[in-house]
């Protein structure tokens, strides 16, 4: 009898010893050391085959010990698939905890004010992040699984810093920039002054990818919005270059020539008049803001000084004298 006490007594303290170790090991950091381990958990992976992914990762745990601590704590079956990373000073039970939370390794990417959609779809195709479900659409391809209602993509896409999980669809980038786009431009569209002469919201568009591309001070777009706006009241040639740039293609080579301002194209906006057909680059809140509540200016011509800044002028003479200052 003496002898089976003892064995109860050493069990217990063995148990005891056990547990506290188990207790101690679920709060001590996996690691200290930078970088983060990344990992991934397959989907339909339960507590025991995402403790051996995980450890296959590279992450110095034992995985017995993690399907054990899931199965203690009830959620075994509530990890989530997906792509992670392992921070420094991540216990096992912070690690559970970001498994059942679905707290991915989250990725980011810019999309920059006065980009062409092209430069957006080559800041897509190279991002490592991102799963490249499009990189073999055509542009009109892609506009047909984002939307019904535009065709063309130029412009239709909000500038952006855009955070995802790693391994994203690069179609849910586009879809959700395509969303916040349309929802500024419908915010600015529902607060214009109705004097302005936009038939539609996309037209407003238009011109908020003209005064991107044209403004070199920010402070400077409710003013330029606003002299556009003045030559489209009167018929006037809106005559800017970067309508003129864009229309060129891979033509222009960093230098526009007369000629190039005399070769017609839909966007050369010194042979035709109005607004160009499309955008010409994906414009930024203040340059939407600024085509939908541009500056009440009597001016009708720009130049610009040389130093970012433009220099204004009511009438042609002025202008002219002003070019010739800042130009010549």
């Amino acid at each position: 009898m003496a002898f089976i006490k003892k064995i109860i007594v050493s069990g217990m303290i063995v148990a005891v010893a056990a547990g506290g170790y188990f207790a101690y090991w679920a709060m001590d950091p996996i690691t200290t050391e930078e970088p983060a381990i990344e990992f991934a958990i397959t989907p339909g992976s339960g507590a025991h085959a995402a403790g051996q992914q995980i450890a296959e990762a590279g992450v110095p745990i034992e995985p017995l010990l993690f399907n054990l601590l899931a199965r203690l704590t009830a959620k075994s079956g509530k990890l989530k698939a997906g792509a992670y990373e392992l921070k420094p000073g991540t216990t096992p039970l912070r690690l559970i905890e970001q498994l059942v939370r679905g707290e991915f390794a989250q990725e980011s990417l810019t999309i920059i004010e006065g980009w062409t959609f092209r430069q957006m779809r080559q800041a897509m195709a190279a991002h490592k992040g991102l799963k490249h479900d499009t990189v073999a659409l055509s542009d009109k391809e892609l506009m047909a699984r984002i939307t019904s209602e535009y065709k063309l993509p130029e412009g239709l896409f909000f500038p952006d810093t855009y955070l995802f999980a790693k391994g994203a669809s690069d179609l849910q980038i586009f879809r959700q920039a395509h969303s916040m786009l349309i929802n500024r431009l419908n915010e600015a569209w529902a607060k214009r002054d109705p004097a302005l002469p936009y038939k539609t919201p996309y037209e407003a568009l238009v011109m908020a990818s003209i005064v991107e591309k044209e403004t070199g001070q920010k402070s400077e777009r409710g003013m330029i919005a606003g002299v556009f706006v003045n030559r489209l009241k009167l018929g006037m040639l809106l005559q800017t270059d970067p309508t003129v740039i864009y229309g060129m293609g891979a033509r222009y080579e960093g230098k526009i020539r007369k000629r190039d301002l005399e070769t017609d194209t839909p966007y050369n906006t010194y042979t035709r008049s109005g607004l160009p057909p499309t955008p010409i680059a994906l414009p930024g809140v203040q340059s939407l803001t600024a085509a939908l509540a541009p500056a009440k200016t009597p001016a009708l011509y720009f130049v610009s000084r040389g130093n970012g800044t433009s220099q204004f002028s009511d009438n042609l003479t002025d202008h002219n004298r002003a070019v010739n200052q800042f130009q010549r």
